[in-house]
């Protein structure tokens, strides 16, 4: 009975940390140390992404306990995250009967979030706008970035409740900031706004929509050899960001038909003010963090995170590196002290670096390939793709330089723990 309650208690965990989306090395680290601080040893854990088997071998004399459960539904939700680690943590350090650690865990399960909806609404306005600003967005487009951010996080989140796949509620937030360039740019056919690059409009739209997808955590968990779910975690993020180029396209394809004159923004990064730059890449991540449930000190030190590696990455521009290696570098310089400090403010280390690599998102680079593609079929096409392709390298880079500064901090960590044992 009490290794039933056990393997029950420890799938529940597992499946809780999975939904809240931690990797899949914590995942079974934190089920294995749970089950041996109840004094279950021969425990096996296996993670397909979306399902979590936890197994009890017995002995040769009697039957396995193994017990599968599907993790339903996901969302980014830091605050309970964290209250699943520190709980966990004191159930290992002071285990209780199974059923009161059940309750406990219920209890966290089904707590409230910290913020409303419209307060990350509003949150996720903030993100489009301060990302609008990093690209040198005046306060008109700033202003619109905003509202359309917002109703991004607004109907996405009416659609999901109607039971819309996520796949259709990409395309739909994707059509919205879309819309938005489409109208600025029909106003500058009439010469009513000759200041404005409706362009901006949709790569903060993009930022916005790309932000809390799990291709970091992919990278770091085929990195760390469980390759089923990061398998998984690609395909659905790859699905995402189809549905979001699909939203976009067919917005874009429809204003070309009408004549609707079209253009891409020529700024670049070394001519918008570093000040300006810096400041709102840290209001885009604590932004994020807030829309994350994050509160108090881990929004004040995502924020300090973001703003620290655009930092590097405009240091990195100067010593004249490419974008891709520069955002890789810049990850790794945020990964590696994310792992550091977190852990000594007790904050986890995920929610730091998730928050961090945000304004790193090429979120311009992105549209500039759909663009060329939709607007020039036929010899852009080949520009457009390219682009894309561009977009895809910072990604891979962003990915791999914080998963390498993330496991360099770990082996830090470790060997600090075996020097003082």
């Amino acid at each position: 009975a009490t290794g039933q309650a056990v393997v029950d208690l420890t799938l529940r965990v597992g499946v809780a940390l999975l939904a809240t989306g931690a990797p899949a090395q914590e995942v079974v680290s934190r089920t294995l140390r749970l089950a041996r601080a109840y004094g279950l040893r021969s425990i096996h854990v296996d993670i397909t992404f979306s399902s979590l088997t936890v197994s009890y071998h017995r002995g040769p004399q009697a039957d396995p306990m193994t017990v599968m459960r599907v993790v339903r539904a996901r969302s980014q939700d830091f605050t309970r995250y964290q209250r699943l680690r520190d709980l966990i943590d004191d159930l290992i350090a002071h285990p209780v009967d199974p059923a009161q650690a059940r309750i406990r865990l219920d209890g966290v399960i089904h707590s409230h979030h910290p913020y409303r909806y419209w307060i990350v609404h509003l949150a996720l306005g903030v993100l489009g706008a301060a990302a609008a600003a990093l690209l040198g967005a005046g306060p008109l487009v700033i202003a619109i970035a905003f509202a359309a951010s917002a109703a991004i996080s607004a109907l996405q989140h009416a659609c999901s409740r109607a039971g819309f796949a996520p796949f259709f509620t990409q395309a739909v937030g994707a059509a919205v900031p879309t819309l938005a360039a489409v109208g600025l740019a029909w106003l500058q056919r009439d010469a009513v706004l000759l200041a404005v690059s409706p362009s901006l409009v949709v790569a903060a739209g993009i930022v916005v929509l790309l932000a809390g997808l799990s291709f970091v955590g992919a990278a770091q968990d085929a990195i760390e050899g469980f390759y089923v779910t990061a398998g998984g975690r690609l395909t659905e993020v790859f699905v995402l960001t189809v549905g979001m180029v699909v939203g976009i396209t067919g917005v874009l394809a429809v204003a070309h038909r009408l004549g609707v004159p079209l253009t891409i923004s020529s700024r670049t990064i070394g001519e918008v003010n570093p000040v300006v730059q810096v400041a709102a890449a840290l209001i885009l991540s604590a932004a994020f963090a807030v829309s994350s449930y994050a509160v108090g000190r881990a929004v004040l030190l995502c924020g300090l995170a973001g703003g620290a590696g655009w930092v590097f990455l405009l240091v990195m521009n100067e010593l004249g590196a490419g974008r891709a290696s520069a955002s890789a570098v810049a990850a790794m310089l945020v990964g590696f002290p994310a792992q550091l400090v977190a852990r000594r403010v007790r904050i986890p280390a995920l929610v730091v670096t998730t928050a961090a690599i945000l304004p790193l998102v090429p979120g311009r680079t992105v549209y500039q390939g759909i663009f060329h593609i939709v607007t020039n079929p036929e010899s852009g096409l080949a520009e457009g793709l390219a682009t894309l392709f561009e977009a895809a390298g910072v990604g891979i880079g962003i990915a791999a330089g914080v998963t390498m500064g993330t496991s360099l901090a770990r082996m830090l960590l470790m060997r600090r723990a075996r020097q003082t044992s």
